[in-house]
């Protein structure tokens, strides 16, 4: 397996306030699978994108990406692995305010070792025509563009993506998701879509389902479904 959970466990709060968030969860993906991380409010699907993203850190239990874990990493090596190795694509934008969309993916070129050609990346990402301005000059779907090219640009081994289509009506959800469907088979990232919506298990290799901490399910599709095609 290429990115390996095993046993995670994580509770917030101490005495009587404390909650377990995830309870023992173990889970496996091979290099440039799509896996949806389908789950209610409350399932625990984001605090497991947070670990295995190096932004939280487990109680118990390990995260392997490519033979390296986690909990042996120091502070600095852990900044520097997550810099170099992993996207992050969130509901919220968090692009820089004052810097046009160009010079908010060149920030995320500058992280990386081996980034890809940001002329390149614009066109595909649909933005060639946009580089200059910046974030409030543009719609939802074109802010969430800029932030999976800041993300994508480092050409990361694992891409992350907690809700992103969350804060965006139904046209444009897909054309997000049809956009990191092409990240995925273009550059073969390994791909964790964390949402709420059952619909988006179709577009992925792999379907996790949470529910309190807990893994109900953890199956394989066959046959993906083209983003373009999805319904809900």
């Amino acid at each position: 397996m290429y990115l390996e959970l095993n046993t995670i466990c994580k509770s917030f709060g101490r005495g009587e306030t404390r909650v377990q968030v995830l309870h023992d969860v173990s889970l496996g993906l091979e290099k440039g699978e799509l896996c949806v991380l389908l789950g209610p409010s409350g399932s625990g699907k984001s605090t497991l994108l947070n670990i295995l993203g190096g932004i939280e850190e487990a109680d118990s239990g390990q995260v392997i990406i490519n033979g390296d874990r986690m909990e042996n990493m120091k502070e600095k090596q852990l900044s520097v692995y997550r810099r170099k190795h992993l996207g992050y694509v969130f509901q919220s934008y968090n692009l820089i305010p004052n810097l046009t969309v160009r010079e908010n993916i060149e920030v995320g070129a500058y992280l990386g070792d081996d980034p890809l050609d940001i002329d390149t990346l614009l066109h595909d990402l649909g933005l060639w025509e946009h580089q200059h301005k910046i974030p409030n000059q543009l719609s939802g779907g074109q802010q969430q563009r800029t932030s999976i090219g800041r993300a994508i640009v480092k050409n990361p081994d694992v891409l992350l993506c907690d809700e992103p289509t969350g804060a965006l009506d139904y046209s444009t959800s897909k054309e997000i998701l049809r956009l990191i469907e092409e990240v995925n088979a273009k550059y073969r990232s390994t791909v964790v879509l964390v949402t709420h919506n059952d619909a988006l298990k179709g577009m992925a290799d792999r379907v996790v389902r949470l529910k309190d901490g807990r893994i109900l399910s953890d199956t394989k599709n066959d046959v993906r479904i083209p983003a373009a095609e999805l319904e809900w």
